[in-house]
């Protein structure tokens, strides 16, 4: 299906890097190098010269940590948005909250998308969303809290809960006036998940593809990365490009990334191995 984000629109053959900006001091990867605004606004046009189409802009670490209260949130983003807006129009960007006033004052300031990375939290995201025409990702994360880690969770079927919930986030969305065509499932490795659980997300992705709802995946440097291998975050891509081309072979259409060129090669490769994408050239054995 043809997917809206906002003001931007991308046919159904077209796989989309999400490139991820943190506004935070303490995230789990670049240690606080995007946390000063000059330094991130740089970041984002990098990713852009790189080609991604999103940037994914984040006031508060997923993690455990200092409490950040919405007013925080929002003086870490919302001139940022503002400022990345004017400066690059084309872009779509996307902001990472869970957080329906946070949500509101980001989509004024120009935002096209709310990544709601905790499945629904705040019941009046989907709103605010449908206010502004912006689009909405459902997340699965088996009902956490926001900022906690999981403890001995268990699923009858891990990913039978991820296509429900997800699903019905969809609907819910639906119901509060987002357009069909700006809604984005992602099952969320990590959140609320063990490494097995993320395994047998990624392995059985392509049911999450089948329910006709655009998938987006993020599996940059994560821990079931780290667990599988037995790697420290910052020796993880590899494994992260080795997960991404399992869930491109799948069908999915976004990937939230750290480093944008290779994940862009990944999955290019492997959606033409798949029939989806022309080779960017091919004279061999014609000239």
């Amino acid at each position: 299906m043809t997917l809206r984000l906002r003001r931007h629109t991308f046919a159904d053959d077209q796989p989309l890097m999400m490139a991820i900006v943190n506004r935070t001091p303490d995230s789990f990867f670049d240690k606080g190098a995007t946390w000063a605004e000059d330094a991130a606004f740089e970041r984002v046009g990098t990713v852009v010269e790189q080609g991604a189409e999103i940037v994914d802009i984040g006031g508060i670490k997923a993690a455990p940590g200092v409490e950040i209260p919405p007013a925080e949130e929002k003086a870490r983003v919302v001139d940022f948005v503002a400022r990345v807006r004017e400066a690059f129009p084309d872009v779509v960007i996307s902001v990472d909250t869970w957080r329906a006033e946070v949500g509101d004052a980001v989509c004024r300031a120009g935002a096209d998308v709310l990544n709601d990375a905790w499945g629904g939290a705040d019941p009046e995201l989907v709103d605010v969303a449908a206010a502004h025409d912006a689009a909405i990702i459902c997340t699965h994360t088996g009902g956490v809290t926001p900022r906690t880690r999981p403890y001995r969770v268990e699923y009858d079927d891990v990913v039978r809960s991820a296509i429900e919930d997800t699903v019905a986030y969809a609907q819910r969305a639906l119901d509060a006036g987002v357009a069909s065509e700006s809604i984005v499932i992602d099952p969320a490795h990590d959140f609320g998940k063990n490494t097995f659980h993320s395994l047998e997300i990624t392995r059985r992705l392509g049911e999450m593809v089948a329910t006709g709802w655009p998938v987006l995946v993020s599996l940059s440097n994560k821990d079931f990365v780290g667990e599988t291998l037995d790697l420290p975050v910052g020796e993880r891509l590899l494994g992260t490009l080795a997960a991404t081309s399992v869930c491109a072979l799948a069908g999915a259409r976004i990937y939230r990334v750290h480093q944008v060129p290779e994940t862009r090669q990944s999955v290019d490769m492997v959606w033409s191995i798949a029939g989806r994408r022309r080779p960017a050239r091919a004279i061999r054995g014609l000239q």
